[in-house]
């Protein structure tokens, strides 16, 4: 199943464009959050993360609406990984399931290790 995840930061902003093209990406369910990415606590995304199964695709906007900082970003990518479901970022073209998208999820493996030694 693709399971979709929009934020924005402020209630000002519009999440139609985000939900736009995650129904046109083919996401059966979208949750949403309208909170700043600096916010730990997400209920949308935390309901993301109760309902993703193995084999499922998580698609995201742009990779910054999922993580508020590169670690965090880096550990949702080894959570999606651990658990057998594929990241798809539509603005930066990041699909997990594709070759390509296999080599980019290693590289962003070598980030996270080399900055868990710093």
């Amino acid at each position: 199943m693709k399971i979709g995840y929009a934020r924005v930061s402020t209630a000002d902003q519009n999440l139609d464009l985000q939900q736009d093209a995650l129904k046109q990406a083919g996401c059966e369910k979208i949750f949403v959050d309208q909170i700043t990415g600096s916010v730990a606590k997400r209920r949308g995304l935390d309901k993301v993360k109760e309902l993703l199964r193995e084999g499922d695709t998580l698609v995201v906007w742009r990779l910054d609406r999922l993580g508020r900082s590169l670690r965090d970003l880096i550990d949702w990518v080894q959570y999606l990984e651990t658990q057998g479901v594929s990241l798809h970022s539509l603005h930066e073209m990041i699909d997990t399931q594709t070759p390509t998208g296999k080599l980019k999820r290693r590289g962003v493996s070598g980030v996270r290790q080399a900055i868990c030694h710093w």
